[in-house]
């Protein structure tokens, strides 16, 4: 493992490809060696839950940080961790993986994402509904998350799940 701090980042690099895709990775948990982790978790080093990344997740958004973006390569996977950045500072992609991070983490918490939410998130005030709707938008045509049908079909009640669920 190799970690490298940078005046706006952090990136932890590990060797190997995941077993998952990276895209499931707050939800999903696979060891790559099932006999380690388990002695692992007998002797308190670690929980074997998969939750890690959960918490990373849920920490950047408590500190309004930009997502963490994890990136594959051919011989390694990256976690990318940012410094503080203002909302009017983050790219589109940073609002759609936020976004998408957002909505699997409410999933998990058996709770939707709406746009008051995902307002709340980027502490953003009721005035940017639209702004956040532009976001929400983007990250279903990017195929990250769909309404939630079985909700209302008002845009005003509207809820989302990330395209696995």
């Amino acid at each position: 493992m190799v970690i490298e701090m940078y005046d706006d980042r952090v990136e932890i690099s590990n060797p190997g490809i995941p077993t998952i895709r990276v895209e499931r990775f707050i939800d999903e948990y696979r060891s790559r060696n099932e006999q380690l982790a388990d002695i692992m978790r007998r002797f308190g080093i670690c929980e074997e839950k998969g939750s890690g990344i959960d918490k990373v997740i849920g920490a950047s958004e408590v500190y309004q940080l930009p997502a963490p973006d994890f990136r594959v390569g051919d011989i390694r996977t990256i976690s990318v961790l940012f410094a503080h950045q203002n909302f009017n500072d983050m790219s589109q992609s940073d609002r759609i993986r936020a976004c998408y991070q957002h909505c699997c983490l409410l999933y998990i918490s058996n709770r939707r994402m709406s746009n008051q939410s995902l307002r709340d998130r980027f502490r953003l005030n009721k005035s940017k509904s639209g702004t956040v709707s532009q976001i929400i938008g983007a990250t279903k045509e990017a195929g990250l998350i769909k309404s939630d049908e079985s909700e209302s079909n008002s845009t005003r009640y509207a809820r989302y799940l990330p395209f696995w669920a």
